[in-house]
């Protein structure tokens, strides 16, 4: 769920990285890395983990902004796949949602459908990051998305760290939701996404592709893991709600450095980024049970 000059903007675009320090290692006598063991180890089908180094995941601007309804950007989809290969977001006036795979941008609109996105169109919120798969392994058989987002953490050597997150497989069923193109003036998001409908997938072949994000990085991100679905023709998908995961696997970019770039509009200056109620937002706008 995701930028030009228009009226209200200031002249610069401003740009905060935040860095964390590095993930820490074990060490051996000859000061190479011991590679830790995470999630199930009889089951990883041959694949290892790499050891894990400085990765940047690029944000455009706030999950706070766009639940207050900032729903026009200023950044290009153009321009944001000069910040990755993969990623996932939503579009001006959220007419749809957004995800990455392997350099193209995809458009999810509220029917369900998936299109190629024009690079000209721009997004209010987006996260991206280019993927390097540095921690692998073959998932258990028919597991659903509560039992996979626990089988998840335990491949994480740390859960204060942020994941760019890819499941690639046979999905006996996925329920995926999809906002509706809005029009000003804007309603807050909790209103917006009322009008969401589900859709449901069965016996597809695709991928699930998004962000494990910590808990501390609340209202910057989503928390937790935000996901978006496109099945393998590039033809269905949506915002995920949940899943059953036939077979397949699951590949973890660990990112260390996170580059928040913020919207420079009167919009943005004006919004409230520190709602009271932002659990109960969250929730509701992303999770929906």
């Amino acid at each position: 769920m995701d930028h030009h000059c228009q009226e209200g903007q200031l002249v610069r675009e401003p740009l905060i990285r935040l860095r964390y320090p590095h993930i820490r290692v074990v060490g051996n006598a000859r000061g190479t890395t011991k590679k830790r063991t995470t999630g199930n180890v009889g089951n990883n089908g041959g694949m290892s983990d790499s050891p894990v180094t400085r990765h940047t995941i690029f944000q455009n601007s706030l999950m706070t902004a766009l639940l207050d309804g900032i729903y026009d950007g200023e950044m290009t989809v153009g321009e944001l796949l000069g910040k990755g290969n993969f990623g996932l977001g939503t579009f001006d006036a959220l007419d749809g949602e957004m995800v990455i795979i392997d350099g193209v941008c995809y458009q999810l609109r509220h029917d369900g459908t998936a299109t190629r996105a024009d690079l000209e169109t721009r997004s209010p919120y987006a996260v991206a990051t280019n993927f390097v798969p540095r921690i692998r392994r073959r998932a258990p058989e028919n597991i659903c998305r509560a039992d996979l987002s626990k089988f998840i953490d335990g491949m994480t050597p740390s859960s204060n760290y942020m994941y760019a997150v890819r499941i690639t497989g046979y999905f006996s069923s996925v329920v995926t939701r999809t906002v509706v193109k809005q029009k000003p003036p804007y309603r807050p998001m909790v209103e917006v996404t009322e009008d969401d409908a589900e859709q449901h997938f069965t016996n597809v072949q695709g991928i699930i592709a998004g962000f494990r994000t910590p808990v501390y990085e609340k209202g910057i991100s989503v928390p937790g893991c935000h996901v978006h679905f496109i099945d393998d023709e590039r033809t269905v998908g949506g915002h995920v709600l949940d899943f059953t995961l036939a077979e397949g696997k699951i590949e973890l970019c660990p990112g260390t450095d996170l580059e928040l770039r913020l919207p420079l509009t009167s919009a943005f200056s004006e919004a409230n980024l520190d709602p009271e109620d932002l659990d109960a937002q969250l929730h509701k706008t992303e999770v929906k049970d």
